[in-house]
C-alpha cells in the first residue's frame, strides 16, 4: 500500500513532466545545418549528414541515443553494463558486438559511420580503434564528453554539462526538437528534488579491500550535491579515487551510496559491511542506511537525472526531515 507521501511525490513529479512536455511542444521545430563541425574532446569531427549506422560502447551511449529515439540507428553495442530502463527500451534486440570492448575488425564489420563511446579509454589501438585511424576510414567518433580525460584533471561535473551532450546529440542526428524536450523534461524532475540537510555520506562503487569511491568532481559529487549530502571525499580533485576503509570509518557517514553492479552487488556489499570488524560498528551499516543505484545509472548520463530522483525517494523513506 502507498503511503500518502508517495503518491502526492508521483503526481508532483508527474505534473512536472506534463508541463515540461506542453512547453517543449510550444517551441518551433529545430533543424541541423550540415556539414556540422563540432570540437569534442580534444578532436574536431565533421558530419555531412545524420549519422545512419551507429556502433555504441558503454551502456551510457547506449541508453543516449535509445532515450532520443534513435535505436533504429544502432547496428552494434558493445560493453553493456546492464539493461536499458523498461521506458527505454529497443523495440528488437541490439546487435551485440562484444561484452567488453569490440576491436576494429569487429566494429568495421558493422560497417558503421558513427562510433560513439562512453569511455575515452574505448578508442584505443588494442580496443575499437585510434579516431584517427577509424575517421580515416570515413568513420566518426564521438567521446561521451563526462569521461573525457584528455585535458588532464577535467573540470567539476555539473547537470549542465550532461544536458548539453544531450543538446549536441540531437543537433548531430537532427533531432533537436527531441533533445531539448527531453533536457526539459530533466530539468523539471531535477528541481522537483528537496534536497536533505545536514547529511553526510559515501559514495562507494566496488572493490573490497581497497575501496573505489566517489570523489570531489565526477557524478558522484554531482549527484551527491542535488540530494543534498555531503560527500566525505569532496575534496579530492578527481572524479573517482581509491580510498581506505579506515578513513571511511574515521568520517562515520550518515549513509552510504551503494552501486549494483553484476560484478559486486548490492548484497555483496552489505555483507562485506557486516562481516569487516573494521565497518560494521558504522552507524551507516548499524542502521542499513543505504541508498542504491544500478551501476548502469551510476556513470554521468541520460539516466543521471531520474536515478538522482530515485535516490531522492529512497532518503526521503530513511530519513522523514526530507519529505
Amino acid at each position: 500500500m502507498k503511503s500518502e507521501r508517495s503518491d502526492e511525490g508521483c503526481a508532483a513529479l508527474a505534473k512536472c513532466v506534463t508541463l515540461a512536455i506542453a512547453l517543449s511542444l510550444a517551441t518551433p521545430a529545430l533543424a541541423t545545418d550540415y556539414p556540422l563541425t563540432i570540437e569534442n574532446c580534444g578532436t574536431t569531427i565533421t558530419f555531412p549528414a545524420p549519422p545512419e549506422r551507429v556502433v555504441t560502447i558503454k551502456s551510457t551511449a547506449t541508453e543516449m541515443l535509445l532515450a532520443l529515439g534513435l535505436g533504429d540507428k544502432i547496428v552494434g553495442v558493445g560493453f553493456q553494463d546492464g539493461p536499458a530502463p523498461a521506458e527505454w527500451a529497443p523495440q528488437t534486440e541490439l546487435p551485440i558486438l562484444a561484452d567488453r570492448v569490440p576491436s576494429q575488425e569487429v566494429v568495421l564489420e558493422a560497417e558503421p559511420d558513427f562510433v560513439y563511446g562512453g569511455w575515452e579509454s574505448s578508442f584505443a589501438a588494442d580496443a575499437a580503434g585510434t579516431r584517427d585511424s577509424l575517421h580515416a576510414l570515413g568513420v566518426a567518433t564521438y567521446v561521451a564528453p563526462t569521461a573525457c580525460r584528455s585535458s588532464g584533471t577535467p573540470e567539476k561535473l555539473t547537470f549542465e554539462d550532461i544536458f548539453d551532450q544531450i543538446l549536441e546529440m540531437g543537433m548531430i542526428f537532427d533531432v533537436e526538437s527531441r533533445a531539448a524536450e527531453l533536457v526539459s523534461q530533466q530539468r523539471a524532475l531535477l528541481g522537483s528534488i528537496k534536497p536533505a540537510a545536514d547529511l553526510t555520506g559515501v559514495w562507494y562503487s566496488s572493490a573490497t579491500s581497497t575501496p573505489y569511491v566517489g570523489a570531489g568532481l565526477g557524478g558522484p559529487q554531482m549527484t551527491m550535491e542535488a540530494l543534498g549530502i555531503a560527500n566525505i571525499f569532496s575534496d579530492v580533485p578527481d572524479t573517482w579515487t581509491s580510498a581506505s576503509w579506515e578513513a571511511i570509518v574515521d568520517e562515520d557517514p550518515d549513509l552510504m551510496i551503494l552501486v549494483d553492479a553484476e560484478w559486486n552487488s548490492v548484497d555483496q556489499k552489505i555483507r562485506l559491511l557486516n562481516d569487516n570488524p573494521a565497518t560494521v560498528n558504522m552507524s551507516a551499516v548499524q542502521n542499513a542506511r543505504y541508498l542504491t543505484i544500478p551501476f548502469p545509472a551510476a556513470e554521468p548520463g541520460v539516466r543521471s537525472v531520474p536515478a538522482t530522483v530515485d535516490m531522492a525517494n529512497q532518503l526521503a523513506d530513511l530519513n522523514p526531515s526530507t519529505r
